[in-house]
């Protein structure tokens, strides 16, 4: 089940339809049917799946359906893994093509005449979503993106294996820092020119490239670029919670506090991470919320943190002391 568990940043980027419910409510009943589904319990993920939507009205998200499907399909249910297939494709949208034909999971819907249609239906989605696709631009962002992601996924291998203060350490920074570089001078034409150009345009990896260039700039950039960004996501051109990111640089590079509490600290003496100094730390998740990012709580314990908002509020002091030296 290639989609079944990005359920993290990820889904961040992926459009929905119609989910309103409570956040909380919803992450707790979707880590209850990935829990069933890494069990192999495909029924009662099915059934937990359906749980979701009856608490929302029958609405859901892309993702949702999706696995939903895959949990039905694999209990041999056929009728309920493409009642989810055709909510996610003729309500959704859905249309990755790449995926739904190469996910084993949906291996007992093979023999079935559905199969074809809904292969046929996410094809016809596919087309109409890159009706207006840059393509040779596309090209170029997918490399750029290759050059931005590739170097960074290894730095916590090499940080562990020789030490984050280490020469070896220093020499990847130094490869990092020089295909920021080349990067920056590419996408920087491409927003002067052409503005910030939407998923219709450059694909959904695309338009993520063009905030992840823009995020690891210096702050000069990052500034003046902002606003930009700001009128691309109330045009539906970026999306709110890469924007929320940039905002937390942006702030925390002007000696300010961040608003969304996106940007992780570490301390260099103990290794231990911390919020950066946070404005407001009583009612960050409401603000998180808004912007499409899950409470603060579940996104710090990435990094060991354990989030007591009245510890912390204790802490901003000397956090903030800590920031004015960097």
């Amino acid at each position: 089940m290639q989609k079944f568990l990005l359920t993290t940043a990820v889904v961040l980027l992926l459009s929905c339809f119609g989910f309103g419910q409570n956040q909380p409510d919803r992450k707790t009943l979707t880590d209850e049917a990935t829990s069933l589904y890494l069990k192999k319990e495909f029924l009662q993920a099915g059934k937990k799946y359906s749980e979701i939507f009856a608490a929302n009205g029958d609405k859901g998200s892309i993702i949702d359906r999706y696995n939903a499907a895959c949990c039905w399909a694999l209990a041999n249910v056929p009728d309920s893994a493409f009642y989810q297939l055709y909510r996610a494709v003729n309500k959704g949208g859905y249309s990755n093509y790449e995926d739904i034909t190469t996910d084993t999971d949906f291996a007992n819907l093979y023999a079935d005449k559905r199969w074809e249609e809904i292969k046929a239906l996410v094809k016809a989605n596919k087309d109409k979503a890159e009706a207006n696709f840059d393509k040779p631009l596309m090209a170029i962002l997918d490399s750029i993106y290759y050059e931005d992601q590739h170097y960074r996924k290894q730095i916590d291998s090499i940080s562990q294996q020789h030490g984050w203060e280490s020469e070896a350490m220093k020499a990847h920074w130094a490869i990092i820092g020089e295909k920021d570089s080349i990067n920056l001078i590419k996408v920087k034409k491409i927003l002067d020119e052409r503005g910030w150009l939407g998923r219709d345009i450059v694909g959904l990896q695309g338009n993520s490239t063009l905030f992840l260039v823009i995020q690891h700039s210096d702050q000069a950039t990052q500034e003046k670029y902002l606003p930009m960004m700001r009128e691309a996501a109330q045009k539906g051109n970026a999306s709110p919670s890469s924007l929320a990111l940039l905002e937390d640089r942006v702030a925390l590079g002007q000696g300010k506090r961040q608003i969304y509490g996106s940007q992780i600290g570490r301390d260099q003496t103990t290794n231990e991470h911390y919020v950066r100094p946070l404005d407001d730390p009583d009612h960050v998740d409401e603000r998180r919320a808004s912007v499409g990012l899950g409470p603060l709580k579940d996104y710090v314990s990435r990094w060991k943190i354990v989030w007591d908002v009245e510890a912390y509020k204790k802490l901003l002091p000397e956090l903030e002391e800590k920031q004015k030296k960097k």
